[in-house]
């Protein structure tokens, strides 16, 4: 049901940000690792400010966050009322997302995390739960795909390194693993590759090649 558009473009730094699929008044990006979403204190590029110097996506806003390092799918759209929409189904979970991460180590085939996780905003710990499957291991990799039941800021990359698998490149939730052995990796090994939307509609952002060739 997802209306597939071909457009590719490139962003200030020279990874390609696709637009891949407008569904209802929602415009769908595949955004590279390294990019923010919004301006930063240091004015780096970001994708709002990117959209609105495209004459084709001028109008577009990101419905939601994510974080910089990871790469994959965004939800814009131009309408006030339509991110109002969505951005309700995000708060209430109504949007069932689902996520690849490269970690490191031999993880089990699968396995539910519940660990609380402390909130700065509110100065307390707020309830989390995290599930993953892994789909392959190689070496000192595990490939997972990793669906989250709330949406706590950085959950995926706490929770990882809370059971002694953090992602692959994460200076900031790295374990055990040595910063500089971290930092030798190419990109955060996690991408947002899929929504279900409140009416069954799946999105899919598809991976770009230096994660999964990477693996």
């Amino acid at each position: 049901r997802t209306q597939q558009v071909t457009t590719s473009d490139k962003t200030d730094g020279g990874s390609a940000t696709t637009l891949i699929g407008t569904y209802d008044g929602i415009h769908v990006f595949n955004k590279p690792a390294g990019l923010a979403i919004h301006q930063t204190s240091d004015g780096a590029p970001n994708l709002d400010d990117w959209l609105q110097g495209q004459p084709a996506h001028r109008g577009l806003h990101p419905v939601h966050r994510l974080d910089k390092g990871t790469s994959g799918l965004v939800l814009t759209a131009r309408d006030r009322e339509k991110r109002a929409e969505v951005s309700g189904w995000l708060m209430s979970h109504s949007v069932e997302k689902t996520y690849l991460a490269l970690v490191y180590g031999r993880t089990r085939q699968k396995g539910v995390i519940r660990r609380a996780l402390k909130d700065g905003r509110r100065g307390r710990p707020l309830q989390a739960e995290t599930r993953y499957r892994t789909l392959d291991s190689e070496g000192q990799y595990s490939l997972l795909v990793v669906s989250i039941g709330t949406g706590r800021k950085h959950q995926i990359r706490r929770h990882m390194e809370g059971i002694g698998h953090p992602i692959v490149g994460d200076t900031r939730y790295r374990g055990r693993k040595r910063k500089e052995m971290v930092a030798k990796a190419p990109r955060l090994g996690l991408h947002s590759w899929m929504a279900v939307l409140p009416d069954g509609q799946r999105l899919v952002a598809p991976p770009g090649g230096e994660l999964i060739g990477w693996f």
